[in-house]
């Protein structure tokens, strides 16, 4: 008798393991099917969090070699020691991955070990690297396989010198020359690891701007500080082929995007990240009846079901931004409306974020967005150079973009670039889930001197005006 689930994840990255908890914790009987050797799935095991551990060593190592001098730290040039930065990247993501084991066994979750296919409706067969497949029954399953890497055809990726985002957090010494392919936010962080660790980096862009899909302005002022940092960018750009010499360097032929002369540029690795795809892979989805959309994605309902019954999918696997915590959100909802409740996500409230220094975060929508959709906004906005707190930590660069709708002054985006500014979009993400007003958020009392006083200062920027500029 095969073992019966009321729940069957299939996938154990933030979408997975955060809806097999949640089904936990409402009195599910839930397994997870993983064919990794560890769970977490691509972000704790090979993206958001080895990154981030990267992005702050190698911030605190730019910071030690030319920040500290006007603090009165006076110190020897900082040293790079490449195996011990990798080393603490590798011990941030162990700590991750085993915090999700604990939780696994906290919660009585069965971890299947193998990769997930579904034969059929209730039906989850499971194949391990070796040995025979094994049959579990379950009421309901949920297929959260996240994405992979894109790639653009005629490259050879062999994550050495020609890598994805895997390959460009493990390199074993800093490339005197990087190449990245595509401007979003994945390049652009990887990108700046390199940079300030002592790469030469050039970005090659297919569209004429960094960042597709966020605030043309928040792009504009952003590639200007990047450039200032010594990225280069060529936008409007096309990567036509990636050749290896004989030395092992690389040479790129890089043409116009609409057509026109090529030139060849030399680098030493070239970072593929022209964003993802979803990885449907294996899963027997055709046969099992499963309907996907013409990008691949699995299609489903505002309740996450596919096109046959008992069957589920969240994350990157279905459409919407390839963000963790969207995928999180719904592993939530969907473990939520299998116990009988009203889960739900508000996609018009996600915010997104670029860990770069300083750092991009947005809620909403873009100028762009509203100019094109014909809606009555006005804007606030106010520079982190008037900001005191900002001043004291030398983090004066960028500034908070709030935009409200004229009639009701109702918040409908938010985008800040400067130091944290991850953290502090998240007021604008509470403001927006409760239909907040511009002047509700400029009403309220902020502590002094912080960087989230900008935030509030471009609020009352949309009212009678910012106090401090």
């Amino acid at each position: 008798m095969a073992d019966q689930f009321d729940l069957v994840v299939i996938g154990s990255g933030p979408g997975g393991y955060v809806g097999a908890i949640r089904a936990a914790q409402l009195g599910m009987k839930v397994a997870v099917v993983e064919k990794w050797p560890s769970l977490g799935g691509t972000c704790l095991n090979i993206g958001c969090i080895p990154s981030k551990a990267l992005l702050h060593a190698s911030e605190l190592f730019e910071e030690a070699g030319h920040g500290f001098k006007s603090l009165g730290i006076d110190i020897p040039a900082p040293v790079l020691n490449l195996p011990q930065m990798m080393n603490h990247k590798a011990e941030v993501v162990a700590s991750n991955v085993g915090g999700v084991d604990y939780l696994f066994k906290k919660n009585k979750i069965t971890v299947l070990r193998g990769t997930g296919s579904i034969p059929a409706a209730g039906r989850v067969l499971v194949t391990p690297q070796s040995g025979a497949p094994t049959e579990v029954q379950a009421k309901n399953i949920v297929i959260a396989t996240g994405s992979v890497s894109a790639n653009l055809p005629g490259i050879e990726i062999d994550e050495k010198t020609v890598v994805t985002s895997t390959g460009a957090l493990t390199l074993e010494k800093v490339p005197g020359h990087l190449l990245v392919i595509g401007a979003g936010v994945i390049g652009l962080e990887l990108g700046s690891v390199w940079l300030r660790l002592g790469a030469k980096v050039t970005v090659v862009e297919y569209l004429d701007r960094i960042l597709p899909g966020m605030d043309s302005e928040v792009a504009r002022q952003f590639q200007r500080m990047l450039q200032k940092q010594g990225m280069e960018f060529k936008l409007s750009s096309k990567v036509a082929g990636v050749d290896k010499q004989a030395n092992g360097a690389l040479q790129v032929r890089v043409e116009p995007s609409k057509g026109g002369e090529a030139e060849a540029l030399d680098a030493d690795v070239a970072l593929v990240a022209i964003g993802r795809k979803p990885y449907t892979e294996g899963l027997g989805l055709e046969a099992a009846g499963v309907a996907l959309d013409e990008r691949g994605r699995v299609k489903v309902d505002h309740g996450f079901k596919t096109s046959v019954e008992g069957i589920y999918a969240i994350g990157d696997v279905i459409a919407g931004p390839m963000l963790a915590h969207k995928a999180e959100d719904e592993g939530i909802a969907i473990a939520e409306i299998l116990a009988g409740q009203a889960g739900h996500v508000n996609y018009a409230a996600i915010p997104a974020v670029v860990y770069t220094n300083p750092e991009v975060a947005s809620v909403g929508k873009t100028e762009d967005e509203l100019k094109a959709e014909g809606v009555n906004y006005k804007i606030g906005k106010f520079p982190f150079t008037a900001n005191g707190r900002a001043k004291a930590m030398q983090a004066t660069q960028g500034f908070v973009k709030i935009l409200a709708d004229v009639e009701t002054d109702r918040v409908l985006g938010g985008h800040i670039v400067g130091k944290n500014a991850g953290e502090m979009i998240h007021e604008l993400v509470t403001l927006m889930e409760f239909s907040g007003a511009a002047e509700d958020l400029a009403r309220t009392t902020h502590a002094h001197p912080t960087l989230s006083e900008a935030v509030r200062e471009a609020a009352l920027a949309l009212g009678d005006g910012a106090i401090h500029i």
